[in-house]
């Protein structure tokens, strides 16, 4: 019997090496040049952390649901996820540049924050969604440790700056959650969705 087939709207490399680590045969369903997947995530006024990643998530959903039917491509689940980075009611997204990203590291330097991952998974006839958050401490940086590690260039195409499977480990005193959470896809919560779907762990 062949492992139902699951479709991946996510850029993510961490994302398909997470589904991988559960066993899910995965195809990636990607934004074409037509579509505006950066205006997304714009934050709407005075929305919460939390509130902004299960919308955005949705409303990846959304676009990737229409996607596959205007490419004509066989019916299967996709699942959708987005990572914000919060300190306290501020939502950190990827760094804009160099300046930027120094800026999120030093906000973060120090202190704890929250890791906010949201999955959605829909198939045309159900829809479900979850919501995973967890809180990471940073030990305090110093100048030289931010610019060094901004100068690696792994801040970029992370919220927050940061990724926790980087050097930036380095500085992590305390994580309280899940940590495949912190890296883009809580797994807990990823296959108690599938399972809605008819996949098995």
């Amino acid at each position: 019997m062949t492992a139902p087939l699951l479709y991946l709207a996510s850029q993510s490399p961490r994302r398909r090496q997470l589904l991988d680590q559960l066993g899910v045969r995965h195809e990636l369903l990607l934004p074409g040049a037509d579509e505006d997947a950066e205006a997304l995530e714009a934050v709407q006024p005075g929305e919460q952390p939390e509130a902004y990643c299960a919308r955005v998530t949705g409303a990846k959903l959304d676009a990737a649901l229409a996607r596959r039917v205007a490419r004509g491509l066989p019916p299967a689940p996709i699942l959708c996820a987005d990572t914000t980075v919060a300190v306290d009611g501020l939502i950190l997204g990827k760094p804009e540049d160099e300046a930027d990203a120094c800026r999120m590291l030093a906000l973060l330097s120090g202190r704890g924050h929250r890791v906010i991952t949201a999955v959605a998974v829909a198939d045309g006839t159900q829809r479900a969604a979850m919501l995973n958050v967890s809180r990471v401490e940073f030990a305090p940086l110093t100048a030289a440790q931010i610019a060094r590690y901004v100068a690696s260039r792994e801040p970029f195409g992370k919220a927050g700056a940061y990724a926790i499977q980087s050097q930036a480990a380095a500085w992590i005193v305390n994580i309280a959650g899940s940590y495949s959470g912190i890296m883009g896809l809580p797994l807990f919560e990823t296959a108690s969705l599938l399972e809605k779907f008819g996949f098995e762990f």
